[in-house]
């Protein structure tokens, strides 16, 4: 019983998801999303908002772009991807507070979260594999 309340606290502390992230920011916490990805992927779509940072890149460039007592939330591609898990373990090494979002990009706009390029907003998606999809209000 105890392995599993200290494995399932920690996951918690440690991993969000696409819904929650969403919710945060309409509740308007106060944290970074950052985005781990190429710049291919970064050019293709993205959280509105998010920061573009690869992994990769993230020690060189985390202490000058992002206040270390703001907490951060990274993400990648998808649950098939481990960059999110990676940009992770570099901001713990800086000593930020991180969370891993689950899912990762794919989740969000199979959520049907906004996303954007840099010819704007993109169109939104409602994928009932992973969510209840309602139809619209009547007005």
């Amino acid at each position: 019983m105890t392995d599993a309340l200290t494995y399932f606290s920690t996951k918690l502390a440690l991993e969000t998801d696409a819904s929650d992230v969403y919710a945060a920011q309409k509740a308007g916490e106060e944290f970074v999303i950052v985005d781990v990805r190429s710049d291919e992927a970064w050019a293709q779509g993205r959280i509105p908002g998010a920061v573009h940072m690869p992994y990769r890149e993230i020690v060189d460039r985390a202490a000058s772009e992002i206040d270390r007592a703001t907490p951060v939330v990274v993400y990648c591609w998808s649950p098939g991807c481990n960059a999110g898990a990676k940009g992770a373990l570099e901001f713990a090494k800086l000593g930020y507070a991180v969370r891993e979002m689950i899912g990762g990009y794919e989740y969000w706009v199979r959520e049907g979260q906004p996303t954007e390029n840099d010819g704007g907003a993109l169109p939104r998606v409602f994928d009932s594999q992973v969510m209840v999809v309602r139809a619209p209000a009547a007005v």
